[in-house]
């Protein structure tokens, strides 16, 4: 189909992983046009040049950074986002129910019909698609250099975090007008239910509800949101006093200290945040509801 292309980003990623991806995408693609990116951050640029072309399908064939960076390329446009999940985790992916493990599946859905309208929130300007951090799993994104990555892959985050847990937790300042709580050590703010995985942290998100769900750890040590992240992952409601879980249409999140933000996984600046969301703005390839 002339009206799809591909944007491969082999970001972590090896030259023979590289060399991989790109024939497996060609196996399955057959003739259609893949733009590969050659350094971070280039798959925005690529998508919204694909946008000014006039493709109507931009295909993000990479991880959730991936796919943050073509919804930031196409968001405001007519393009609806196709993805090839590639990445090691592919949280959106299976938020959106895509089979993770059937690349020819879900190029099927890529030239298929159904779509989904789903939220698009942003944070200081930029956009994301599934999840925003301030605080702990910013700073281990931050401090998961690219060669732990390479030796140890998922895993290097992991080390990281137990490298941060002995220090101090910042201060985070809240303000929200369905804010129940207006400080916090950490801050996780769901567009999906979905956060790191399989795991169903944001237990009432919806992508197009027009809100987003918000989880505060309140004053606590590392080591203690460490174990209490278990605790909202594995349980079915949180009960536990010292996290917050709310729901709103705009957040600011405000630290005297210097507080890093994630956005799907990907280093976005620092505090002050502003976040806003705009209600089903962004169009997504989507498999057919089960009938």
């Amino acid at each position: 189909m002339t009206n799809v292309v591909i944007i491969l980003n082999p970001a972590a990623g090896s030259p023979e992983t590289i060399r991989d991806w790109q024939e497996r995408v060609e196996s399955i693609t057959r003739g259609c046009p893949i733009r590969v990116t050659s350094h971070p951050g280039e798959a925005e640029a690529l998508a919204r040049r694909a946008v000014e072309e006039g493709f109507s399908r931009i295909v993000a064939a990479g991880g959730d950074g991936t796919v943050n960076h073509v919804a930031n390329g196409l968001a405001g446009s007519n393009a609806a986002l196709g993805l090839l999940p590639l990445g090691t985790v592919n949280v959106f992916a299976m938020e959106l129910g895509l089979p993770l493990h059937n690349l020819e599946l879900c190029w099927d859905i890529i030239n298929g019909a159904n779509m989904r309208l789903v939220d698009l929130p942003s944070a200081n300007g930029k956009y994301f698609v599934q999840l925003a951090g301030v605080g702990l799993d910013a700073q281990v994104v931050k401090e998961t250099s690219l060669a732990l990555k390479r030796s140890f892959g998922p895993l290097s985050y992991l080390i990281s975090a137990a490298q941060i847990a002995a220090r101090q937790p910042p201060r985070l300042f809240i303000d929200s007008d369905n804010a129940s709580v207006s400080e916090g050590s950490f801050v996780l703010i769901g567009n999906g239910r979905l956060y790191g995985g399989p795991f169903p942290f944001f237990k009432h998100a919806v992508l197009d509800d027009g809100l987003f769900d918000v989880v505060v750890f309140k004053r606590l040590g590392y080591l203690e949101i460490i174990k209490y992240l278990q605790d909202v992952v594995f349980s079915s409601k949180i009960r536990v006093p010292e996290i917050e879980y709310f729901q709103t249409r705009r957040l600011r999140i405000t630290s005297e200290q210097d507080v890093p933000l994630e956005l799907d996984g990907e280093l976005a600046g620092n505090c002050p945040v502003d976040f806003q969301i705009q209600k089903k703005l962004l169009p997504v390839l989507v498999p057919l509801p089960p009938s």
